[in-house]
């Protein structure tokens, strides 16, 4: 995957589990409140989180390259703007 912003297999395996987690503590909260299947949701997003240790999930962030900036960001380019400035 050279040049991809996809990511690893085993890093969206983490997310998956993290947003699990997410989803059931969200439907517990919204049936009851079921404050078990609040916990039990709480405790695999931690899970979730040990896992995208494990697998290095940070090593996935791609780096561009430096973006050169022009000192006028070209914002104030426009016809009206040109016109105030002369």
């Amino acid at each position: 995957m050279a040049g991809s912003h996809a990511g690893r297999p085993a890093s969206w395996l983490a997310v998956v589990v993290i947003f699990s987690g997410f989803l059931i503590s969200g439907l517990g909260l919204v049936a009851g409140p079921s404050w078990i299947a609040f916990w039990i949701g709480a405790a695999v997003v931690v899970i979730g989180g040990i896992l995208a240790v494990v697998v290095d999930i940070f090593s996935d962030v791609v780096v561009d390259e430096p973006r050169i900036m022009p000192e006028d960001s070209g914002a104030l380019d426009t016809p009206a703007s040109k016109a105030i400035q002369a």
